[in-house]
């Protein structure tokens, strides 16, 4: 076991004022989302800031002057663009007189993308590393006075560990992903499936046809000025339409165009030149993760081909081996995206609502179990 008498933690108020190359040297192989370019896009664009209670505190571990460890870790006043919800929680404690916020969280901005939280080097003895990280954690929870520490959409084995670590309340909820099944193509893959499932999916992609539209898959310097403009006119109309917040600033599109073109992925159906629907994903190593979709008038029946079988024909095609369509929609499950679990961890600084909370994250395990058992067996595949 290594020496851990060496490391010592700081935090930092900006991923900016660590270098890319030693955070990204920390960053998994497949996850876009917790590199060094989307964290500072998300800060640069101000689409996370203290302005909009998304204060960056982030959690480095050294050993020497060697970034061994590091966490990204936001301190809030609200519960906006978690996707993991503790609304309740929150309410429960404004009605005993007890304050919520502010919380420190652990996790990626406006993104329900399951990672690694605790980020450590290659060659570090994991269990040291994270012991440090949760120790800085629990200190910034005092020196910021946070009511609660939050860590979401961890892997199911950073949540074993940090909860038996640090006695955090462990949570499980699900989502709805693809995983390969090793056949080779769309085709093989619709094999797979019961004939009534094969037929609606067969239909679903005529749409395309017969709106008379290309679909093209652009990423890089693929994607012009003009493809952003379009996929941010495509986000702010769906979330108008969905009475949504817009949690990503204008200025973001602009910073995925120039920073993030190595990771992002444009699915764009075209008719005459101009684009009339489309979706960003990001991909990296194996993955590959919708994350948002719209279109113009006329065009809403491209979606399932667009967020969902295009991902899937991709993947199969490059042998991507996971694709995560985002946040809930059970419509999902016949498109061959089945329940998988989510896992966050959550400590709170009060023993009565932590007592209360724990209490609920263990009644919503039962649930989550059940959904997850009881939903896979309405997937589209035969049996």
């Amino acid at each position: 076991m290594s020496d851990d008498s060496d490391l010592s933690i700081e935090i930092v108020q900006s991923i900016g004022d660590v270098a890319p190359k030693d955070w990204d040297a920390l960053v998994p192989a497949d996850d876009p989302f917790t590199t060094h370019a989307f964290l500072a896009a998300l800060e640069r664009s101000e689409s996370a800031c203290a302005q909009t209670g998304w204060m960056p505190l982030h959690v480095i571990c050294r050993r020497g002057e060697k970034i061994v460890g590091a966490a990204p870790v936001y301190l809030k006043n609200h519960s906006y663009g978690e996707y993991i919800f503790d609304w309740a929680w929150a309410e429960s404690a404004q009605r005993a007189g007890i304050s919520y916020y502010p919380k420190l969280l652990c996790g990626v901005p406006f993104t329900p993308v399951t990672g690694r939280r605790l980020l450590v080097a290659p060659g570090e003895v994991r269990q040291n590393i994270q012991e440090a990280l949760v120790g800085g954690l629990f200190h910034l929870v005092k020196e910021t006075d946070a009511s609660s520490l939050h860590i979401l959409f961890c892997t199911e084995e950073e949540s074993e560990e940090i909860g038996a670590l640090s006695g955090m309340s462990r949570r499980k909820t699900f989502q709805f992903h693809w995983t390969h099944p090793g056949v080779e193509d769309f085709d093989s893959w619709l094999e797979l499936m019961r004939s009534r499932r094969r037929k609606t999916i067969r239909r679903e992609r005529r749409i395309a046809q017969e709106l008379g539209v290309e679909i093209q898959i652009l990423r890089g310097e693929e994607l012009t000025a003009a493809h952003w403009e379009a996929l941010e006119s495509f986000y702010r109309d769906t979330v108008d339409r969905k009475s949504a917040q817009a949690y990503l600033r204008p200025q973001f599109f602009r910073e995925a165009q120039s920073q993030l073109s190595h990771s992002a992925l444009g699915i764009l159906a075209l008719k005459d030149g101009e684009v009339q629907a489309g979706a960003l994903a990001f991909q990296r190593g194996d993955h590959l993760y919708g994350r948002y979709w719209g279109c113009r008038p006329g065009y809403g029946g491209l979606h399932f081909e667009i967020c969902y079988h295009q991902p899937i024909a991709l993947c199969l095609k490059h042998n991507w081996t996971r694709f995560e369509a985002g946040a809930q929609g059970e419509h999902k499950i016949s498109r061959g995206l089945l329940p998988a679990a989510t896992h966050s961890l959550h400590w709170i600084r009060h023993p009565g609502l932590a007592a209360a909370v724990e209490k609920a994250n263990r009644a919503e395990q039962v649930y989550t179990e059940g959904a997850i058992k009881g939903l896979s067996a309405h997937g589209p595949f035969r049996r």
